[in-house]
């Protein structure tokens, strides 16, 4: 697997991945050299230790996506997102610039909004009054004489990284993070034909499953499951066997699945708006992403959906899928949108009905540890990522996996995304 020289042209992008599934399709076993994956440790799933400094140092201080720009359109506009614990308050601001500070008042703590979301003029803390702008800064309190040499300056809202990609609003609570841009790496290049600065919101719902978040996430990184869980639905148009997979830096991947027939189209999505120009290969196949920790979306030019994973404790997670429909000139929605979202949860009910029959499983003396096959190496992909973000040196040796893939990071073959197309700051 060698660095290209160069940057390929999207019609020599499409021709490798249509090469690289009829390599799939003829493979007789791993590719030359492939290491057989080493076992991921059964405490990774259970351990209390582990799982608090998966917490503290990888979930908190990774890019997640927390909203999208429908949800907060005008100044004043905001969400509290509280996914990970922390109170985060996004607001759209008077000069469009979207920010996300933490929900508590520098006085003493106390919150700005209550309610998952609303429109504001300013913040103004419940408790005391302190009064704060869109931009977070502090610009007014009550009796001031009484406090003594105060700054207002200095008591500004607690900030939190917040930028975006298209219409699509991230955080990050490490100030010291890289970029959204260098953590979405090779993503925005592929999303750049599907045009996600035109993106429009169309409906979330969030599912409550009784496993710990890995459980589930697991299922999403593989097609190897697809004959068994999903005979007759989605193994009825895709073909397993010829999937292609790239692993990417920082644990993000990219997993293409081809359809059974090349002139198959999904009947949930005919006669819905579609982005024009969308690269055939692309529009007849199942390409479907990873964004490290817990994005997976698996794209169409019809629509998109992201499927994300949130921990909500060591035996509990919620899996949240928030749909998008392609920009179309401001024309309502279309009203297939419903029976769209009613198909795809029958197939989310297969994935997840034995998950908590899963975490009873891992948490058994029969559960050593996860064996994994070349299939599934998205699956090993992650964990070694999360090693990498928490530390190697500060994993319990007998929960480390071994980092056994690099050779097999891809330096995907894809031009630079156009300046549309990639992550930027958080403004309309």
């Amino acid at each position: 697997m060698s660095t290209p020289t160069h940057s390929p042209s999207r019609e020599e992008v499409m021709d490798l991945l249509r090469a690289g599934m009829q390599y799939e399709f003829g493979r007789t076993g791993p590719p030359e050299g492939f290491p057989q994956l080493p076992v991921i440790p059964a405490g990774r799933y259970t351990d209390p230790t582990f799982l608090e400094l998966e917490m503290s140092a990888m979930w908190k201080r990774s890019w997640v996506y927390a909203c999208h720009l429908d949800e907060i359109p005008e100044p004043g506009h905001f969400l509290l997102f509280t996914r990970l614990g922390s109170p985060v308050l996004i607001i759209h601001g008077k000069d469009g610039v979207v920010r996300a500070f933490y929900n508590t008042c520098a006085h003493r703590g106390a919150p700005l909004v209550q309610t998952p979301g609303g429109k504001v003029e300013g913040l103004v803390c419940q408790y005391h009054g302190w009064t704060y702008g869109l931009d977070g800064r502090l610009v007014n309190l009550r009796d001031k004489r009484d406090f003594v040499g105060l700054d207002l300056n200095c008591h500004s809202l607690a900030p939190v990284r917040c930028e975006r990609f298209g219409n699509w609003i991230f955080v990050n609570e490490d100030a010291n993070a890289p970029t959204l841009a260098e953590n979405l790496g090779h993503i925005p290049g592929f999303f750049a034909e599907l045009a996600p600065e035109q993106t429009r919101f169309v409906h979330k719902k969030s599912y409550h499953v009784k496993c710990n978040v890995k459980v589930l996430l697991d299922a999403f990184l593989e097609v190897y499951h697809l004959k068994s869980i999903h005979q007759h639905t989605v193994d009825r148009f895709l073909d397993h066997r010829g999937t292609t997979i790239q692993l990417w830096a920082g644990g993000n991947s990219f997993m293409f699945t081809p359809n059974r027939r090349p002139d198959w189209e999904d009947p949930g999505t005919r006669g819905m708006p579609k982005v024009p120009g969308v690269s055939e290969v692309i529009a007849k196949n199942n390409p479907s992403f990873m964004s490290y920790p817990n994005l997976v979306t698996p794209v169409a030019d019809s629509g998109i959906p992201f499927i994300l994973f949130w921990p909500c404790g060591p035996r509990e997670m919620e899996i949240e899928v928030v749909w998008f429909a392609p920009g179309d000139n401001g024309e309502p929605l279309s009203p297939l949108w419903e029976t769209r979202i009613a198909n795809f949860e029958r197939i989310l009910y297969e994935d997840t009905q034995f998950a908590e029959f899963i975490q009873q499983s891992v948490e058994s003396p029969g559960f050593r540890g996860l064996t994994l096959n070349y299939q599934e190496r998205r699956i090993y992909h992650w964990h070694e990522e999360l090693d990498r973000r928490i530390g190697i040196d500060r994993v319990p040796e007998h929960l480390r996996v071994q980092q056994v893939l690099a050779p097999f990071v891809s330096a995907v073959p894809v031009s630079p995304p156009p300046a549309a197309a990639a992550a930027e700051p958080a403004t309309p």
